[in-house]
């Protein structure tokens, strides 16, 4: 699953290299609005008379990526750090699939990672009753709970959770990488 989501990645980054340059940033309404100047983007890159490139940039998708993307100040993620720093990479791996395969592999190792950022906790499921365990004769009384040692359990996981490292990555605003020019 997330090696289909890295090789994603990959071609939106390439589809899109550049488009940082194409945003303008309207400050004329109380909000700032972003519009994205999909001429120059197609010119740039000698794409003007291709039609899926066309429709994408026309679609509804693209308009919520650009509203979610546009702006110049705002958490940066995976997506960000490729199509500003890694294009050319992926450009040079064309030809080479062992290296192509390997960048795919360290993409949704990424992936997994922002998913899961503390593999090591794992959360035991309940099983169910089984049919008839209601008409049981064995049942126990279910135990009364000890206040006293519910509090030291409490204690001992904050504790514990106070030295242990953050479970989730904060988000950290900054400028958003524009990367390289657009070429053809």
């Amino acid at each position: 699953d997330k090696e289909v989501r890295a090789i994603f990645l990959r071609l939106f980054a390439q589809l899109f290299q550049g488009y940082r340059s194409c945003l303008q940033l309207i400050r004329i309404h109380a909000e700032p609005v972003i519009h994205f100047h999909k001429a120059a983007f197609l010119g740039q890159r000698g794409l003007i008379e291709n039609d899926f490139l066309t429709k994408v940039l026309n679609g509804m998708a693209f308009a919520g990526f650009v509203s979610e993307r546009g702006p110049p100040f705002r958490t940066c993620d995976l997506f960000d750090e490729l199509v500003a720093f890694e294009v050319e990479r992926i450009k040079a791996e064309e030809g080479n699939p062992p290296k192509m395969i390997k960048h795919v592999r360290e993409l949704a190792e990424q992936l997994f990672k922002n998913e899961n950022p503390n593999p090591h906790i794992a959360f035991q499921k309940v099983p169910r009753p089984t049919e008839g365990s209601h008409l049981r004769v064995h049942i126990l009384p279910f135990p009364r709970i000890n206040e006293c040692r519910v509090q030291e359990l409490l204690q001992e996981g904050l504790a514990r959770s106070q030295g242990a490292p953050p479970a989730i990555r904060g988000d950290k605003k900054c400028v958003v990488p524009a990367g390289p020019p657009v070429g053809m």
